[in-house]
């Protein structure tokens, strides 16, 4: 029961490494606050919280509105009273999501605002609406979900690249802003994860994609006092694969 009293915000969490963070910090005494945009996923997945004997309410967000972000911010403070975890996982490659297949060069303007506001703007708008609140309770902790792709990059995922990246500096930027306030801030960086069977294909050192619970066991120790001297730092969890010799 490492979460016990605490209230984390998961995002991304009607599906995938969102939704099984969700659940676990709740198994681990949490009250989560799950939000997605697809508000019947998001409904169910708190619903399957509840029926577990956790604590768990869904809010339908379209984080690329930071209004929509805010929001469900100030629910949070309301409805708990505050807000010990922020868990940006929401994200996805815009060539899968927008289906555009071609390169960088022959994305739609579409695809590219949806890879940059879905997968960074979001992320900066929710630090932005929780950190007064964990600023005035002097903690928090903010977890960053980036990817391999944000370390060493990819000819495939231009956009999906930038902003991961991105994530890097806005982990280390709000761990020294954060910092003198008790708000500790870090990057998780996965590489392949069997969210999706293409995944298989994509190849790592040690021979195999991480299962989505290999990723979200270092989301948890990261959000727990098991680590409350890190902060400001990226966690890659790639079986190797940034070390080279793949493309």
């Amino acid at each position: 029961m490492r979460f016990k009293d605490n209230v984390a915000i998961v995002t991304g969490a009607a599906s995938g490494i969102g939704r099984i963070s969700a659940r676990d910090y709740a198994a681990e005494g949490a009250s989560v606050v799950l939000v997605d945009v697809n508000a019947d996923a998001v409904e169910a997945a708190a619903e399957a919280i509840r029926k577990a004997g956790g604590e768990a309410c869904a809010i339908p967000t379209d984080i690329r509105s930071y209004e929509a972000v805010e929001q469900a911010a100030a629910r949070t403070v309301e409805r708990y009273g505050r807000i010990d975890i922020l868990a940006n996982i929401a994200g996805g490659n815009p060539h899968r999501v927008c289906k555009c297949p071609g390169g960088f060069e022959e994305m739609p303007l579409e695809a590219i605002d949806w890879g940059i506001e879905v997968n960074f703007s979001g992320p900066i708008y929710f630090c932005r609406a929780v950190l007064p609140t964990m600023i005035e309770q002097k903690s928090g902790v903010i977890i960053n979900l980036g990817s391999v792709g944000g370390v060493v990059g990819g000819a495939s995922a231009v956009v999906y690249g930038a902003a991961k990246s991105g994530m890097i500096g806005l982990t280390k930027s709000l761990a020294l802003a954060g910092g003198p306030h008790g708000v500790r801030a870090c990057c998780v960086s996965p590489g392949p994860v069997m969210t999706r069977d293409a995944m298989a294909e994509i190849k790592t050192p040690l021979g195999r994609a991480a299962e989505p619970e290999d990723v979200t066991k270092l989301i948890l120790y990261l959000s727990s006092e098991d680590a409350k001297m890190i902060s400001g730092s990226n966690h890659l969890i790639d079986g190797a694969r940034a070390c080279g010799g793949y493309t």
